[in-house]
């Protein structure tokens, strides 16, 4: 798959797997085909006994689906852990939603020096969004 692929990429599901998105994913695709890529978690992080999966995805004719084993800060419960995936074009373009949709504070995926590639943010009716560039 390819960098271009995503500029056709509306929207899609975005799941917390807590531990098993590598696994998920690959199920997943034994149901609905399509490709499959994971940007893995370059260091150990505590509380995972293999390389944790920042984000995963899965694009097939009949779904999309993003994954991540990273967990909220108030660990996974049911209703927190699936959310509305939203590629942007560009940070700024990102920056802009997030002004329109945010309620709370967003929370940062990947934390680096640079601007981090998915955000997630909580609106006014309680939906989760997930915001790639």
């Amino acid at each position: 798959m390819t960098e271009h692929s995503h500029e056709k990429l509306i929207s899609a599901i975005f799941i917390t797997f807590s531990g098993n998105c590598k696994q998920a994913l690959k199920f997943y695709q034994t149901c609905f085909g399509g490709l499959l890529q994971f940007d893995l978690f370059e260091k150990e992080l505590k509380g995972y006994s293999g390389t944790p999966v920042v984000s995963g995805y899965l694009v097939s004719d009949k779904v999309v689906i993003r994954g991540s084993d990273l967990v909220h800060n108030e660990g996974r419960k049911l209703g927190n852990y699936i959310a509305v995936y939203l590629h942007c074009k560009n940070f700024h373009d990102r920056d802009e939603l997030v002004q329109k949709l945010e309620v709370g504070k967003a929370q940062r995926f990947i934390k680096q020096n640079e601007e981090p590639k998915l955000i997630e943010i909580t609106d006014a009716f309680g939906v989760r969004w997930v915001l790639g560039v």
